[in-house]
């Protein structure tokens, strides 16, 4: 039997809809799962497909063709490292191993170095869509070696999902090192402030506008006909559709409100804090669902602590959803600027050169946050791709200028109301803050100097001071 093209190392979920999706594509894929009968059971269920059955791993080295090219698909952190130790002596000089799994970068920098002392080659693929984009087609985030990218890009460029406007596939080149699996993990931290805010939005047509299941569903899904067109805004619709099969009730009802999070927005996070660069849209995304994972001491601080709101949702209820819907447009622009603005960050600090544009345009499709409005920034980076904000790009500015009335009618009458709007207020006090010409941070640094002699900048002068402030 001829030798496997590629061969395949975890058989979860998304590691069988890969497998699939580079068989469909051409790709006869040899394949290893450390519990068997998974192996076997994935195999009965696709006698017909071009794949190896391999029961260790030294037959699924014997079962690729040489220079291997081998892909892992383990849960992120032990388990990745378990199946490099065992996998990396049965190879030889040249092989490839790719992580496909939601590793942390600078694990994956960590993998590399190791194992090219062996003289073998490692990267770091990002991989989005869920289920269903593993075998249809994913968005892949690729880095590492540029000549091991070479090796794989007819592969990822085959299974990869394809943009419906133009045709290109989404995936690029993201850089050395740990550069895929960073753009991955920024990838999902934009994905929590995305979902922050549309939350936040369904607690105000709800609470605020008092809208049922039926009317949250027809206002999402007009909404998806629009400028917030997006796989994100096509699901929420669906939700408020779905029945409980258990009860006569909606299905989102029965949800408990307790979100639970993986790791990689709370990497963005605290990586974003030691470059210096301001998310807070996806910090508060990460704080809200840590607050929603406090579900019994809410219920008690609920019983006892006042709102103090006062009803501010007054007027025409149309207008008030048309402003709704420009405050989530205007705070999803701020979420991506953040989140693109910290690539930036970590281009310059790693020596990534992340290409903002090709990141943008792979995102267009495939992935969790694909969405149409990821054409008008694939443009912006085209316009100038040392653009150094999404805000100031033209179009984007005026997007955000035209719902800017809107955006803070809307946080305005939330903070009234006693509606939280962690991500909304987070991308307006962003977007304000952005704007300023001139910060307090003056008093800030003055109070610094004053307990600390930690020194000051003038305005009107070069150089360092520090002062006896009486």
């Amino acid at each position: 039997m001829p030798q496997a093209d590629i061969g395949f190392i975890g058989l979860a979920v998304m590691g069988q809809n890969l497998v699939l999706n580079m068989e469909r594509n051409g790709y006869a894929v040899a394949v290893y799962n450390r519990t068997t009968a998974r192996t076997d059971e994935f195999l009965a269920r696709h006698p017909d497909r071009n794949l190896r059955r391999t029961a260790t791993l030294r037959e699924l080295a014997d079962c690729v063709r040489t220079p291997r090219t081998i892909m892992i698909m383990v849960q992120a952190g032990a388990g990745v490292d378990a199946v490099i130790r065992a996998l990396q002596d049965l190879l030889e000089p040249g092989d490839l191993i790719i992580d496909g799994g939601n590793s942390h970068f600078k694990d994956t920098e960590r993998r590399a170095r190791q194992l090219a002392t062996r003289g073998l080659e490692f990267m770091g693929a990002g991989v989005s869509g869920g289920e269903e984009g593993a075998l249809r087609g994913p968005s892949i985030m690729p880095g590492g070696a540029r000549e091991a990218y070479a090796r794989v890009q007819d592969v990822f460029t085959a299974i990869s999902a394809k943009a419906p406007e133009d045709g290109a596939p989404c995936v690029a080149y993201m850089g050395p090192a740990g550069a895929g699996h960073y753009v991955k993990m920024v990838h999902n931290a934009i994905e929590y402030g995305d979902m922050q805010l549309i939350a936040e939005t369904y607690d105000i047509l709800r609470q605020g506008l008092g809208m049922d299941n039926d009317e949250l569903a027809a206002t999402f899904a007009a909404w998806n006909d629009s400028e917030l067109d997006s796989f994100l805004i096509d699901i929420t619709a669906r939700i408020f559709r779905t029945p409980d099969a258990l009860t006569a009730q909606a299905l989102v009802d029965m949800v408990l409100d307790k979100a639970a999070q993986k790791g990689t927005g709370k990497w963005s996070s605290q990586d974003a804090l030691e470059l210096g660069a301001p998310v807070p849209t996806i910090n508060a995304a990460v704080v809200g669902r840590v607050l929603s994972s406090l579900k019994e001491e809410r219920v008690r601080a609920a019983a006892q602590l006042p709102s103090g709101a006062t009803p501010a949702f007054a007027g025409d209820r149309n207008q008030w959803t048309e402003d709704v819907k420009a405050s989530l447009y205007a705070g999803k622009i701020s979420a991506y600027a953040q989140g693109l603005a910290l690539l930036r960050f970590a281009s310059a600090e790693y020596g990534y050169a992340l290409p903002l544009g090709a990141i943008a345009s792979v995102w267009r499709a495939g992935c969790i946050i694909r969405a149409r409005f990821l054409n008008r920034i694939t443009e912006a980076f085209r316009r100038d791709d040392a653009l150094p904000n999404l805000l100031l790009d033209p179009e984007f500015k005026q997007a955000v200028s035209a719902r800017l009335p809107a955006w803070r009618r809307v946080v305005s009458a939330a903070v009234q109301t006693g509606i939280p709007v962690l991500g909304l207020g987070a991308s307006l006090a962003y977007y304000d803050a952005y704007r300023s010409a001139r910060l307090p941070a003056n008093l800030i640094q003055a109070q610094r100097d004053f307990f600390g002699a930690h020194t000051y900048q003038r305005v009107d002068r070069a150089g360092t001071f520090h002062s006896d402030w009486g």
